[in-house]
């Protein structure tokens, strides 16, 4: 979740402990992905989930003893048959679980998790590398630091030496387990939120930034109209941007590869002008909303100006998964849910 780290760092600068519980790991009908988090609270009060039912009973158990122990554990949970029943879950399966017992005590902790949420939030990617507890009572001691490629470093000082064998350990998004100098760490790529940029402030972008909101993308709107781009109309959006016009609306926003540009404005000639700014990005996602009609239109305006069909070819148009959406709320779900798949698609390429 977007607020994870910030929190872990919030409840631990208030002098309270707290439990982060990581899937390392899983295999068959698992509820949720490896690096999937949850933190607890001493009050059982948590942020994330891991699934739900019965998996998260057992780790919220784990954290109950984690609290009173103040030990971290690695633990595996075997799920089939009548275990599965009330969870996400299908048909079981196995899920190796980190719970992680922070101690608000150690300065550093409070340091070294504002910095992992000030590194989502700025862009920058590093490695975030976790010592797993290895005999029984020996997880209270646990190192853990960020690692950037430039060599610098963030929490424990591991040795340089290190650094190398750690940062080519990490493949593609999910968590790995290395053991270097003989010991053994959970690697976890730490990387800035994808981020949404919803251009026009209407009703389909109020529904989208709704849903984006919730499953983990950085939300911005951005329109030429304040009575619309407000607030009140998108109490869920990160940030909000009045432009004085779309013509040059797009130059200076930081657009990376981690963006996904949602073009849904008032108007044709809009939509035209946006679009143009968009296909000069290296956005991984261009979404055009329009009819067949429309589409063409613009499409034909911009291969007179000189836009070739290879870039034509990176637009999703019609916007959104072929549902037979038709309210803004369906067409949301719709639009979200492309998203969705093609941040996937990204994770595993």
């Amino acid at each position: 979740m977007n607020e994870l780290y910030e929190t872990c760092a919030q409840v631990l600068s208030s002098g309270e402990d707290v439990v982060l519980a990581t899937i390392m790991s899983k295999k068959g009908s698992a509820p949720r992905t490896a690096g999937t988090k949850m933190l607890v609270r001493r009050d059982g009060s948590i942020v994330g989930t891991i699934g739900g039912g019965l998996l998260e009973a057992h780790v919220l158990n784990l954290a109950r003893v984690g609290f009173q122990t103040g030990q971290s554990a690695v633990q595996e949970f075997q799920l089939t048959g009548n275990d599965v029943a009330g969870t996400d879950m299908i048909c079981g399966g196995r899920v190796e679980v980190f719970v992680d017992f922070l101690s608000a005590n150690v300065p550093h902790n409070v340091e070294f998790f504002q910095s992992a949420a000030s590194l989502q939030r700025s862009g920058q990617q590093a490695l975030l590398a976790t010592e797993l507890p290895g005999q029984a009572g020996d997880g209270a001691r646990l190192e853990r630091g960020l690692l950037f490629k430039d060599g610098r470093q963030v929490g424990s000082s591991l040795p340089a030496v290190w650094r190398d064998p750690l940062l080519q350990s990490v493949r593609g998004g999910h968590p790995q387990q290395v053991t270097v100098g003989g010991t053994r760490y959970l690697l976890e790529a730490v990387h800035t939120l994808r981020t949404v940029y919803l251009f026009g402030a209407g009703h389909v972008s109020q529904q989208v930034a709704k849903l984006t909101s919730m499953v983990d993308f950085r939300t911005v709107v951005l329109d030429d109209r304040e009575e619309f781009a407000n607030r009140g109309r998108f109490p869920e959006a990160d940030e909000i941007l009045v432009a004085d016009g779309f013509e040059h609306c797009v130059k200076d926003l930081p657009i990376s590869a981690d963006s996904y540009l949602v073009i849904v404005t008032r108007a044709h000639q809009h939509d035209l002008t946006v679009l143009a700014q968009a296909l000069q990005t290296s956005a991984s996602y261009i979404g055009l909303i329009s009819s067949s009609r429309k589409r063409r239109l613009i499409y034909e305006a911009l291969r007179e100006s000189g836009v070739t069909e290879a870039q034509l070819a990176r637009v999703y148009s019609p916007i959104g998964l072929p549902i037979t959406a038709e309210t803004p709320e369906e067409i949301a779900v719709s639009i979200v849910a492309e998203l969705i798949k093609v941040r996937g698609e990204q994770r595993v390429g």
